[in-house]
């Protein structure tokens, strides 16, 4: 009689086996971006560490549900932002009596550094936006000059040409901004 030939359905463990191939390509190929990204989101090196374990630990409960290697950042950083979110909806406060804490110049400082951040982004926001789109690819999502110039269609050189004058105008935008503070305070 005919016989068909019967193809093998794929075993458990070499499912398992593809599957962690994928997984430890991408955490050798994104470890760094997505730390990079978590430390600038939160500033604080222990917190990062946890927020990019725990990123990549779900990462590896839905790999299947990546089709596309090529959205691999996107979606670690998009999980990341999740998690660190997941972190003040767990966070419990210390709840303290009111009369028993001193208000110190703390706040002064933290007025400061808040008008400092808002005056950066105002010149940021300032640029053209073909100097403010590669500088924020690179500041806020820490992409490498490569990435930049391959997610704006741009030749590696222009990219890193308009960083290089990004950085300066924000540079002189700064400067000028001090001489102005110094000659109201002097």
């Amino acid at each position: 009689m005919f016989s068909r030939k019967q193809s093998k359905p794929p075993s458990v463990s070499s499912d398992m086996a593809n599957k962690q191939k994928r997984y430890e390509a991408l955490v050798l190929g994104l470890h760094t971006d997505i730390f990079r990204y978590a430390y600038w989101l939160v500033k604080d090196k222990a917190v990062a560490e946890d927020i990019v374990q725990e990123t990549f630990l779900r990462a590896w409960k839905s790999l299947d549900s990546l089709n596309d290697e090529k959205a691999a950042k996107s979606w670690l950083i998009t999980i990341l932002r999740r998690e660190n979110a997941r972190r003040f909806e767990r966070k419990q406060f210390d709840l303290v009596d009111i009369d028993d804490v001193s208000v110190a110049d703390d706040e002064q400082l933290s007025n400061e550094v808040e008008i400092e951040h808002r005056e950066l982004r105002a010149i940021m926001a300032s640029l053209s936006e073909e100097y403010r789109e590669p500088l924020m690819l690179q500041i806020v999502f820490g992409y490498t000059g490569d990435e930049i110039a391959e997610q704006l269609n741009l030749n590696k050189n222009t990219v890193m040409t308009r960083l290089f004058r990004a950085r300066n105008q924000v540079k002189e935008a700064l400067d000028k901004a001090n001489d102005v503070r110094g000659r109201k305070n002097g």
